[in-house]
């Protein structure tokens, strides 16, 4: 039998019911492979009678923001599809997002690519750097990989567009609420862009979806760079889950480091290897980038 997206998605919508107890439902399922996977005994193994009383209002909402998907052609990709990004389960082992909800080109999950993570309010000589070696990566035909938010991820974004190349905005709210933000607007190309969301189609940002999102933008690249990042915070922890998950960090050294790249000293201490300028070009050299992405695909 087969577990839909539908289902999944109306699982993770009721209230108290996570990706992690929806993982564990999926094993049991597994298990049992002619049940459904909303097979009313194995929902009453894993859910809460709170939980289970919440399921029909929880199919009418998810019913109506389905018919929205269907019109702005969200793709809606399970666990269990065989067209799920192999990266992603590759990286975050059980850990891997239940669904991914996405808008534009598909190619891009499963293209050698490179995350970009770093603090909204980066430095100027932040935001160039980030802009600089998203630019010369795509030259080399990665994907750029990162959020949507200000300074370090729209620079990387915007980078990527402009120069020809690809990239895939990993958002941390729900996939309806997107919109092309203004720095994008003049190079949007729908076709060399992809957005994808592993939250409910609606739901509002917040800090806790900004970190697990943050391990999703690590699943789907070959390495990750790190612009800046505070001491504490979403950036610092994004390099800390990066080096956990045994993925190639590269964090920017800066002369006189901003205090928006005070936590960049801990994570090169931790094991995170330096971007560093090239003094022949002045731009980031990327070549040691490049080096561990070809070791890694």
């Amino acid at each position: 039998m087969a577990a839909s997206a539908f289902d999944l998605m109306t699982l993770l919508d009721a209230p108290g019911v996570g990706p992690s107890r929806v993982r564990k439902l999926l094993k049991k399922w597994k298990s049992q492979p002619d049940s459904s996977l909303m097979d009313e005994d194995l929902l009453c193994e894993a859910l809460t009678p709170s939980q289970l009383e919440a399921l029909p209002k929880s199919r009418e909402r998810i019913r109506r923001h389905w018919d929205q998907l269907q019109e702005k052609n969200v793709k809606v990709l399970s666990v269990v599809d065989l067209d799920y990004p192999a990266s992603l389960r590759r990286t975050l082992g059980d850990d891997v997002p239940p669904l991914l909800l996405c808008i534009g080109n598909l190619d891009l999950l499963n293209s050698p690519s490179v995350g970009f993570c770093g603090s909204r309010d980066a430095s100027e000589k932040g935001a160039r750097t980030a802009y600089d070696s998203a630019a010369l990566l795509t030259r080399e035909d990665l994907n750029i990989v990162s959020g949507y938010a200000a300074g370090v991820d729209l620079s990387a974004h915007h980078a990527a567009l402009a120069s020809g190349g690809t990239t895939t905005i990993v958002l941390a709210e729900g996939v309806l609420r997107f919109r092309v933000k203004k720095q994008l607007k003049d190079e949007w190309d729908s076709t060399r862009t992809l957005i994808v969301s592993e939250f409910g189609p609606n739901l509002p940002w917040s800090v806790s979806h900004a970190m697990q999102r943050n391990r999703t933008i690590c699943g789907l690249s070959l390495a990750l760079v790190l612009i800046e990042a505070r001491a504490t915070g979403g950036s610092v922890q994004a390099g800390r889950d990066c080096l956990r998950l045994g993925l190639p960090l590269f964090a920017a050294v800066y002369e006189g480091s901003p205090e928006t790249a005070t936590g960049n000293d801990e994570l090169l201490h931790l094991g995170a290897r330096r971007l560093m300028k090239s003094r022949a070009t002045g731009l980031p050299n990327i070549r040691p980038i490049l080096d561990a992405v070809r070791q890694a695909a």
